[in-house]
C-alpha cells in the first residue's frame, strides 16, 4: 500500500508538473503577444520600455509583419501541443469512466473512493484546460487586432491632407496595409485547442461516446428517455 501510494503521488506530480510547464509556455506567449501589441503606440511603449515605429513605411510594414510571425513561433511548440492534448484526452477518459459507472449504480457511486478520486481529477484537470483556453483566446485576440493596422490607414489619411506632394508614397503604404488586413484575415483561425477541435477523430470519439454516455445518464436519473 505504501508503494503503491508512493508511485501514485509521484506519478500525480509529474503529470501537474508537465500541466505547469504548459501553462507558463502559455503565459509567455500571451505576455508577447501584449508587448507586441503595444508596439505601434508611443505611450505604451514608453511604458513597458519597448521599442516603437510606425507602420507608415512598407519596410515598418514588413518588420511588422516579421516580428508578429516570429513571435507566434517562438517558443517550444510541438511538446505543448502534446501535452495539453493529453489532458484532454485524459480527461474524456475520466468523463467516460464516471459516466459509466453512474449507469452502473448511481445510488452507490459516492460510496467508493476511487470515484472522488476521478472526481477531484476531472475537476483539476477542467482548470486547468479553462485556464489555457483563456490564455490562448486572448494571445489569438492579441495578435488578430486589425484596429492596429485601421489606425495607421486614417494616420495615412490624415498625412495626404497635410503633405500632398508625398501622396503617391503614402498611397503605396495605404494599399500594402490593406493586403495586410485582408491576409491577416484570411489566415488567423479562432483559438483552439489542440485535441477536440482540430482532430476529427477525438471530434467523431467524442460525440459519440461522451455524449452518447452523458445521455444515458441524464436518462436514468430523470426517468425518461433524453438524446443529447
Amino acid at each position: 500500500s505504501a508503494i503503491n501510494f508512493l508511485e501514485r503521488l509521484c506519478l500525480t506530480w509529474m503529470f501537474f508538473f508537465m500541466m505547469c510547464v504548459a501553462e507558463r509556455t502559455y503565459k509567455q506567449r500571451f505576455l508577447f503577444a501584449k508587448l507586441f501589441s503595444h508596439i505601434t503606440s508611443a505611450r505604451k511603449a514608453r511604458k513597458y520600455d519597448i521599442p516603437h515605429f510606425r507602420l507608415k513605411k512598407v519596410e515598418n510594414i514588413k518588420i511588422w509583419l516579421s516580428l508578429r510571425s516570429y513571435l507566434k513561433r517562438r517558443g517550444p511548440q510541438r511538446s505543448v501541443d502534446v501535452v495539453v492534448s493529453s489532458i484532454f484526452l485524459l480527461a474524456l477518459s475520466i468523463a467516460f469512466i464516471c459516466c459509466a459507472q453512474v449507469l452502473k449504480g448511481h445510488k452507490t457511486f459516492l460510496s467508493a473512493a476511487y470515484n472522488w478520486e476521478f472526481l477531484i481529477w476531472e475537476a483539476a484537470l477542467l482548470l486547468f484546460l479553462l485556464r489555457l483556453a483563456s490564455l490562448g483566446s486572448e494571445t489569438n485576440k492579441k495578435y488578430s487586432n486589425i484596429s492596429i493596422l485601421l489606425t495607421e490607414q486614417i494616420n495615412l489619411y490624415l498625412k495626404m491632407e497635410k503633405k500632398p506632394n508625398k501622396k503617391e508614397q503614402l498611397s503605396l503604404v495605404n494599399n500594402v496595409l490593406k493586403l495586410s488586413t485582408k491576409l491577416l484575415k484570411e489566415l488567423d483561425t479562432p483559438f483552439r485547442l489542440y485535441g477536440l477541435t482540430m482532430n476529427p477523430l477525438i471530434y467523431n470519439i467524442t460525440r459519440v461516446v461522451i455524449l452518447s454516455a452523458v445521455s444515458g445518464v441524464i436518462s436514468d436519473l430523470l426517468g425518461f428517455n433524453i438524446r443529447v
